[in-house]
């Protein structure tokens, strides 16, 4: 009995139409989005971009404190955004170049006593410092200046006196407690010290209305108490040139208090 022949499986040569058929697929899909992204409005991405970089550098973009938000349909409305007014950014550097002069002015005033160690002129973020040793302002347990302090504090009186800054003069001690009839501890001893150096800036033309005395006491040494030096460094007037000037006040609205 003869076998029965299987029949012959026949090779399928048209399987690479799948693959084809897969690969058009991908590049119709691709040609799609390139369509697609070519088709965004010029217009609208030009307006959101400048929008975004007017929100960081704080810069206005077509109108003043505004930008234009697009919506589809919609026409195009304006939004405010908070930015810096370009009149404040030159003020405050005209402000800080005058400060820096003023330091400058200072430091070429008092250069002999700056070279001596007895002066220090500190450029702060509040302005400009001028740290003067009592020990060439005043006697031991004193308040009255010395005849050769006066020379010095007047040509930083006619320094800053053309200007509107205020001025805060601090009185600072060391540790060493002091008790006499005018002096019965270093608080009067430092507020008396930084009141007469008011005094003479107001005699020297310096608006009285710009000027504060603030005695410290020990309270805020810049150096330990423990030696004759750091002792020596902490007895000193501080002339605070304040770069910012202060507000009028506003009194807070009864509607705002809180009840009792």
């Amino acid at each position: 009995m003869a076998r029965r022949r299987k029949p012959e499986e026949h090779e399928n040569h048209e399987r690479w139409l799948v693959s084809y058929a897969d690969f058009i697929t991908l590049l119709f899909a691709f040609f799609v989005v390139m369509y697609a992204l070519s088709s965004i409005n010029e217009g609208k991405y030009r307006i959101l971009s400048e929008s975004l970089n007017a929100a960081f550098r704080n810069v206005a973009q077509s109108q003043p404190g505004q930008v234009m938000l697009i919506t589809e349909g919609a026409p195009a409305l304006p939004v405010p955004v908070a930015t810096l007014p370009k009149a404040a950014d030159d003020g405050r550097l005209r402000q800080r170049d005058k400060m820096r002069n003023m330091a400058k002015e200072i430091m070429e005033a008092l250069a002999p006593l700056v070279r001596q160690g007895k002066v220090r002129v500190l450029e702060t973020s509040r302005g400009v410092t001028v740290e003067i040793n009592d020990s060439i302002l005043f006697a031991p347990g004193q308040a009255t200046l010395e005849p050769l302090s006066v020379a010095a504090l007047q040509a930083v009186a006619r320094v800053v006196a053309d200007s509107n800054f205020p001025i805060t003069i601090e009185g600072h001690t060391d540790n060493v407690p002091i008790r006499t009839a005018q002096f019965p501890s270093n608080w009067e001893l430092s507020a008396v010290r930084a009141t007469t150096v008011l005094r003479l800036f107001a005699e020297a033309g310096v608006n009285p209305d710009r000027l504060t005395a603030i005695g410290y006491g020990e309270q805020r040494p810049v150096e330990p108490n423990d030696s004759v030096e750091g002792r020596a460094r902490n007895r000193r007037v501080t002339i605070l040139i304040d770069s910012f000037v202060p507000e009028l006040p506003t009194e807070v609205g009864t509607e705002m208090r809180p009840n009792p």
